[in-house]
């Protein structure tokens, strides 16, 4: 969602809000401003549309203040435009401030204010907060702050600059992320690593209902009731060439092409001697439990629908599988004999989030599957376990997804080591092999970008798949809807006369899946089904299984069909990304998405 950068130090202000902003470009935005303390003013600049524009304006400006702030913003309340672009000022210009998140109780909060007299200059609900710090200051910004977080309800990263107090920030969090950085001569922060990365791998991260005051050369820390605490200096052990597109044309495709090392990476003194090593979950007595949930969006939701599937099957218990954002609204039964497990790449995805807390407050033992240190929901969970997937720019998730593969089937067999059921031990000893069979799919990569030519005149795309394969199908589809505007709907193949057929006519695109050797006769049956009608299809499949009619046609190695999850999604990632390049499509950014849903 939205980006924050702040700089309070000897330096100047602007050069790390842009870069900061630049680096954050990738978590979806459509307005852009930033505000710096200049000659004892505020000099606010901000416009519609992307990064660029706000460049081009700052041409006419030479802003060599040493306290700044910095936005990127995702329209939720009111259009994208100038007037509702952050940095948002009080009325006479003392305060001006960036926010994440979401003032749920705005509208109450606006009217209070429209009647003692405030004008508002847009539809945000934003502006509210800079008009109730003007509100409660009385001498001290510190202390404003802190009656106005009383009064909002909702979630918010802030960071506020005043002429009134120019030579600090004043920082706060709540279910919005907020990274702050130790630099030379300064402290800065942003919404993610990668805006600090530039200027320091030294950081601090804040919980949530935490503030801190950054100078140039001091920070201090406090918690809701304003009582000083003390916060960890953590060293973030990536630098910024990780977050650069390394000769690549975007970092999609680069992201592609990683798979292989990042899931090394995550197997990484993970398989020892046969066995499951998962240390971070020792003191866990599985024997506990008679009942499991998997909760999380989007991507990661594909990705527990497969580990789901496998820990019921590996361990026998009971699995439930859910969208983080109606888990709450359907009153789960958990107890403390439930083992609930949540997956998020970034770690900040707001209705995971908040489905964790409420597991936690039913008595739930809680796992965090996650790709970023330090994250929220690393934090907050009572476990934690990290793919090793690296920073991941691209909106569209690939590397991210294929680690969270890897790590729940690690997950599922490690559960089932320890209740003593019998595991697959030749799935095992596959999955070490699988980082070099990705890298022999990656070098496929022209069949399927011949693949993609098929889809190049179509609006719409059919995925289909059953059992594991469907959770494929459905990351597929979600994949070629996200990056290149294709309509692309995934059903379970067997439903397909149940109401889906009525769709395929002469000439649709039909992506078949059909690893599970189980089922896959079935599926083949359903294949057929669609061919009669005019279908053209691409069938993803193994060696071995009777195909007809069926001209393009990729046969996956020869491994474990549990393991083929992680396989297919690359040519299904592959042919999403050349269909979106075909179409001139801006694969990294597209429309209306971004990579980290910090709102609910």
């Amino acid at each position: 969602m939205c980006g924050i950068t702040a700089y309070c130090g000897n330096g100047f202000a602007l050069p790390f809000l842009m870069q900061g902003l630049s680096k954050l470009e990738y978590r979806g935005y459509d307005s852009a401003g930033i505000t710096i303390l200049e000659n004892e003013g505020l000099k606010t600049i901000k416009c519609k549309g992307r990064l660029k524009n706000l460049e081009d304006k700052l041409q006419d400006y030479h802003l060599e203040g040493h306290v700044g702030i910095g936005h990127t913003r995702w329209a939720t309340h009111g259009i994208p435009s100038n007037l509702n672009s952050h940095p948002h000022t009080n009325d006479d210009e003392t305060i001006s401030l960036v926010h994440n998140g979401i003032i749920e109780n705005y509208r109450e909060l606006k009217e209070e204010l429209i009647k003692k007299g405030y004008q508002f200059q847009s539809e945000t609900d934003s502006e509210v907060v800079v008009h109730l710090l003007d509100e409660y200051f009385e001498g001290n910004l510190f202390e404003a702050t802190k009656k106005v977080l009383k009064r909002i309800d909702g979630s918010y990263a802030l960071c506020i600059v005043s002429t009134l107090e120019p030579d600090k920030i004043i920082v706060a969090k709540k279910d919005s992320p907020l990274i702050i950085g130790k630099a030379d001569g300064a402290y800065v922060a942003a919404s993610d690593i990668p805006a600090l990365l530039e200027y320091t791998k030294d950081v601090y991260f804040l919980n949530d209902y935490e503030m801190a005051i950054l100078e140039n050369e001091h920070i201090e820390f406090y918690n809701h009731d304003g009582n000083p605490i003390t916060k960890e200096l953590v060293t973030i052990p990536y630098d910024l060439e990780a977050a650069q597109k390394d000769g690549y044309d975007t970092f999609m495709l680069k992201e592609i092409y990683e798979q292989p090392h990042v899931i090394q990476e995550t197997l990484r003194g993970r398989i020892i001697e046969d066995k499951i090593v998962l240390d971070e979950l020792q003191d866990i007595d599985f024997k506990d439990y008679n009942k499991v949930y998997f909760v999380a969006c989007g991507t990661a939701y594909h990705a527990t629908l497969c580990g789901s599937q496998v820990l019921e099957r590996t361990t026998k218990l009971p699995v439930n599988t859910m969208v983080a954002s109606e888990f709450r609204y359907n009153d789960p039964l958990i107890d403390k004999h439930t083992l609930a497990i949540f997956v998020s790449q970034s770690g900040e995805t707001a209705d995971t989030l908040a489905a964790l807390r409420l597991a936690k407050e039913k008595g739930a033992t809680t796992i965090a599957i996650a790709n970023v240190l330090g994250s929220t929901i690393s934090r907050d969970a009572d476990y934690v376990l990290y793919t090793c997937a690296g920073p991941e720019i691209a909106v569209a998730s690939t590397k991210a997804y294929t680690t969270q593969l890897v790590l729940l089937i690690l997950l599922a067999y490690y559960v089932a080591q320890v209740l003593e059921k019998n595991i697959d031990h030749e799935l095992i000893d596959q999955l070490n092999t699988i980082p070099q069979y990705v890298e022999n799919i990656l070098n496929d990569h022209a069949i399927f970008e011949n693949y993609a030519k098929m889809l190049e005149n179509l609006h719409d795309a059919y995925f289909i798949g059953r059992s594991l394969d469907y959770a494929s199908v459905l990351e597929g589809a979600l994949k070629l809807k996200e990056v290149s505007y294709v309509h692309a709907d995934a059903y379970v193949a067997g439903e397909l006369k149940h109401g889906p057929i009525a769709l395929i006519e002469e000439g649709s695109v039909v992506i078949a899946v059909a690893t599970q050797p189980h089922i896959a006769a079935k599926t083949m049956s359903n294949i057929q089904e669609t061919i009669a009608r005019g279908a053209n299809v691409i069938l993803l499949t193994t060696h071995g299984e009777e195909v007809k009619n069926v001209e393009n046609t990729y046969y996956l190695p020869d491994v474990s069909p549990t393991l083929q999850s992680i396989l297919v999604a690359i040519p299904l990632q592959f042919i999403a990304y050349y269909t979106a390049c075909i179409k001139g499509c801006d694969v990294d950014k597209p429309r209306n998405l971004a990579k980290s849903v910090t709102v609910e």
